[in-house]
């Protein structure tokens, strides 16, 4: 077992790892970056091969470069994700360390221990920026499915091709799912879409984008008293707006992808063999996705408008047509209807289990105070709600990380004082 000591340790390479890293740098502070991947990039590898952001170019904040494109805009390509982090990372000489794993995180003797494979890191400061999404969330009608449907999570779509012919369902209409269910549409095939409780949004309100809006109210909310208050900690993980970053970028209308002939179901409640039953509430999902926008945030939107004095133009929405009820069941046999695989678009959950330290929740959450958490030296960044609404995606990665690098600084100059 090789040992190596390094002042503070980023687990984890994607843009939380790397802003992180760009302030340790500024701050002159000795780090490493360890990721588990064999290169740049992070999670964005984990996306399909058609995707884009969600959010414009423009929300692309990462500290000390920002997007520099022509098209702040438009909504970058998951490829061109990929690149922009890795020439942020060779902008600022990253000091990362690929194919790293690392399993377990344990107090030492003053310090944090932490292994990957055949070597120990004793660090003075530990940072997790492991991100929202290291593990796959799959149901466990999953495993009452016959192994002639092929299987596979969200995570691991890559496009309609990679999968058998025939019909797809599709569990999950969140962001992912209801992106994957269009483009599977799009390609051709015969596509049936359990749907989730998850709010459907307009790309564009009052003149701008839903982005814009966003992130104004994130920056610059509370300057003129209108604040987004932190949601109960199981609210930390609801599902972001249905939206889609395709073709310029647009809203997704659940009712309008069943009118183009995709199937739509309740919430998937069991399986056995190919037989699947859903609930029966179809209806329901669909008015609490239509109408969760103008609950939340369109009223967010407007007190800020209001508020910050902005001259925008009015909504000009046309209110959604709720007429249509989209034919529906509580049954499905797979191989009747020749459906022949199944994409779980069921989301992630935490994956703190190698964390052999007092600090978790009962959602496997760390406790913490802006990413300072309870145990001495450990941090966290990139989480939802870390801090804002933006606190895990790159419009706030810029903030939290420098709040947390300024801790780990202070902590240092407590230690050893000039």
């Amino acid at each position: 077992m090789t040992a190596e000591q390094v002042d503070t340790l980023v687990i984890g390479g994607g843009q939380a790892g790397l802003a992180t890293s760009y302030w340790l740098t500024k701050a002159g502070v000795d780090h490493l970056v360890v990721d588990r991947r064999d290169r740049h990039g992070g999670g964005w590898h984990d996306r399909w091969d058609d995707f884009c952001l969600v959010l414009p170019n423009f929300t692309v904040r990462m500290p000390g470069m920002p997007y520099d494109g022509d098209d702040p805009d438009g909504f970058m390509a998951r490829d061109d994700v990929v690149k922009y982090l890795s020439r942020y990372a060779a902008a600022f000489d990253v000091p990362a360390r690929f194919d790293t794993e690392v399993t377990g995180l344990a107090a030492g003797d003053g310090t944090l221990v932490a292994r990957a494979g055949g070597t120990t890191f004793e660090a003075r400061n530990v940072v997790l920026a492991t991100g929202p999404f290291p593990r796959p969330k799959i149901p466990a009608a999953s495993g009452q499915l016959s192994a002639d449907v092929t299987q596979l999570h969200s995570r691991d779509y890559r496009g309609p091709g990679q999968l058998p012919d025939g019909g797809v369902l599709v569990v999950g209409a969140g962001q992912s799912g209801a992106q994957i269910a269009e483009e599977l549409h799009r390609a051709g095939r015969e596509v049936h879409l359990a749907i989730s409780k998850c709010a459907a949004a307009p790309r564009r309100y009052r003149g701008r984008d839903l982005g814009w809006w966003l992130l104004r109210v994130v920056e610059h909310g509370a300057e003129v008293g209108v604040e987004v208050k932190a949601p109960p900690p199981a609210g930390r993980f609801a599902g972001n707006p249905i939206l889609s970053g395709r073709d310029g970028g647009h809203g997704i209308d659940l009712r309008q992808l069943a009118r183009d002939g995709v199937r739509l179901y309740g919430r998937l409640e069991s399986a056995d063999g190919t037989a699947v039953r859903f609930s029966d509430d179809l209806l329901d999902r669909l008015v609490f996705a239509e109408t969760q926008f103008d609950k939340q945030y369109r009223r967010l939107f407007d007190a800020y408008i209001a508020a910050a004095g902005i001259d925008a133009p009015p909504d000009d929405r046309t209110p959604p047509d709720d007429s249509f009820v989209p034919p529906t069941g509580t049954g499905l046999d797979l191989a009747a209807e020749g459906i022949g695989s199944v994409v779980w678009a069921t989301g992630y959950q935490l994956d703190f289990g190698w964390v052999d330290l007092p600090v978790l929740d009962e959602w496997d959450y760390p406790r913490h105070t802006r990413g300072v958490t309870t145990h001495p030296g450990l941090y966290v960044v990139g989480l939802p709600w870390l801090h804002t609404m933006a606190s895990s995606v790159f419009a706030g990665i810029g903030t939290d990380t420098a709040h947390v690098v300024e801790h780990i600084v202070g902590r240092n100059t407590a230690r050893h004082p000039a």
